[in-house]
C-alpha cells in the first residue's frame, strides 16, 4: 500500500517540462529527472533544460530504460559536463553570522546561509548559478523556508551570464521610454509620487527584445510549479505579467505597504534583482519587510541575480528605502485559484472597490 501511495505521488510530479501534459511521458535519458510528452517538445526545451541537465547527470547513475528520450545533439564542447566549483561563502555570507546580531533585524533566510541547511552542496556552475535543479530547489529549500518564515531568498539564481542578458534587455527597454510612473493598488489621491518613486513597464514576454525576461519568467514558473500544493494552503493557477521596475537613483523609494491588502488573489510575490556591485551603505535601496506579529524586520539587499519570494498579503508589509543609484527589479505575482475566483466574482457584481 505504501509503495502504491509513493508511486502515485511520484507520478503526480511528472509532467512535460514544456507544456505540462501528464500522459504518455518520456524521461530525459541524461538526467532521468525531467519528462516530455514528445521528442519535439524536448528539442524545443533543450536550450533551457541543458543548464540543469548537466548537474543532475553528475548525481545520477545512468540507466537504460526502454522509454527514454535522449538529449538533442549539441556541440560536444557545450555538452561536456562542467566541473564543480569549490564550495565557498559569498561575501554576504562571510559578513553574516548564523544568527542575527541585532534583535531588531531578522536578517533573511537564504540559500546557503548555513552550509548543508538546504540539503544540497550549494555548489555553483561555471556560469555562477546555483546547481540545484528547480525541483530540488523548490521542494528542499523554498517550500520549507516559505512555510516557516514567509520569506525566502535565493542567491545566484540564474548565473552571471544569464543575469547580464536579462539586465541588457531591461536597460534596452528602459531606453525606449515605455516606463511609466508606478501606480497604487487602490489610488484615491494624486499623491502617488510621494508614496512610490519607481518607473515601471508591464511585460508579457512576447515583446521584441524581451527574450531574456521571458526566460526568467519561465524559470520562476518552473519553481512555482514544483512548489504548487505545498506553499501554505494555496493552489496556484496563474500569475501576473512581469513588472519591470526602475528606481532612478534620486533618493526615491516606496513607503511601507502591502502588495495584496484586499484579497485580489495574489499569494506569492516573486522579485528578481539586477543590480551589479550593489552596496546598501552607499546606494541604499533596501527592501525592508516587517513580518506580521513580530517585533523584527528583514532587510533584503537588491543584489544582482538574487531571487526573493514572500507572501503577498498582510503578513508581509514592506518598504523600499530611498535608492541613490539606479535600481532594477522584475516582479511577478502568483495567484491562488480560490481567492482569485472570489475576487473576480466580487468585482463583477460591483461589490469591489472601483
Amino acid at each position: 500500500m505504501e509503495k502504491q501511495k509513493q508511486s502515485d505521488l511520484d507520478r503526480d510530479k511528472q509532467y512535460c517540462e514544456l507544456c505540462g501534459k501528464m500522459e504518455n511521458l518520456l524521461k530525459c535519458g541524461r538526467c532521468l529527472t525531467s519528462f516530455y510528452c514528445s521528442r519535439e517538445h524536448q528539442k524545443q526545451h533543450w536550450k533551457e533544460h541543458k543548464l540543469i541537465c548537466k548537474d543532475a547527470e553528475k548525481t545520477q547513475v545512468p540507466k537504460q530504460q526502454p522509454e527514454q528520450a535522449q538529449p538533442p545533439v549539441e556541440d560536444k564542447a557545450q555538452d561536456k559536463a562542467p566541473d564543480k566549483c569549490p564550495k565557498k561563502k559569498s561575501s554576504e555570507q562571510a559578513n553574516t553570522a548564523s544568527e542575527p546580531s541585532q534583535p531588531t533585524n531578522t536578517g533573511s533566510p537564504r540559500l546557503g546561509d548555513r552550509p548543508g541547511e538546504d540539503g544540497s552542496n550549494n555548489t555553483a556552475t561555471p556560469n555562477g548559478q546555483t546547481s540545484a535543479s528547480p525541483q530540488k530547489l523548490a521542494l528542499e529549500y523554498i517550500v520549507p523556508c516559505m512555510n516557516k518564515h514567509g520569506i525566502c531568498v535565493v542567491d545566484n539564481f540564474l548565473g552571471v551570464e544569464t543575469g547580464l542578458g536579462i539586465l541588457k534587455d531591461v536597460k534596452a527597454l528602459h531606453k525606449t521610454g515605455k516606463f511609466r510612473d508606478g501606480q497604487l493598488v487602490s489610488q484615491k489621491s494624486d499623491s502617488t509620487r510621494d508614496i512610490r518613486g519607481d518607473k515601471i513597464a508591464w511585460i508579457e514576454g512576447k515583446e521584441a527584445g524581451c527574450e531574456k525576461i521571458l526566460f526568467l519568467m519561465n524559470r520562476t514558473d518552473d519553481l512555482i510549479r514544483h512548489c504548487n500544493g505545498k506553499l501554505g494552503n494555496y493552489t496556484i493557477n496563474g500569475r501576473t505579467k512581469a513588472m519591470v521596475a526602475c528606481y532612478p537613483g534620486n533618493g526615491t523609494g516606496y513607503v511601507r505597504h502591502v502588495d495584496n491588502p484586499n484579497g485580489d488573489g495574489r499569494c506569492v510575490t516573486c522579485i528578481y534583482y539586477l543590480n551589479k556591485d550593489w552596496n546598501a551603505k552607499e546606494h541604499g535601496g533596501l527592501l525592508r519587510i516587517f513580518p506580521e506579529g513580530k517585533a523584527t524586520f528583514a532587510d533584503i539587499e537588491p543584489k544582482f541575480d538574487r531571487l526573493l519570494l514572500f507572501w503577498s498579503d498582510r503578513r508581509n508589509p514592506h518598504e523600499v528605502q530611498p535608492a541613490f543609484a539606479t535600481r532594477y527589479a522584475i516582479t511577478v505575482w502568483y495567484f491562488d485559484a480560490d481567492e482569485r475566483a472570489r475576487a473576480k466574482e466580487k468585482y463583477s457584481t460591483g461589490a469591489g472597490e472601483k
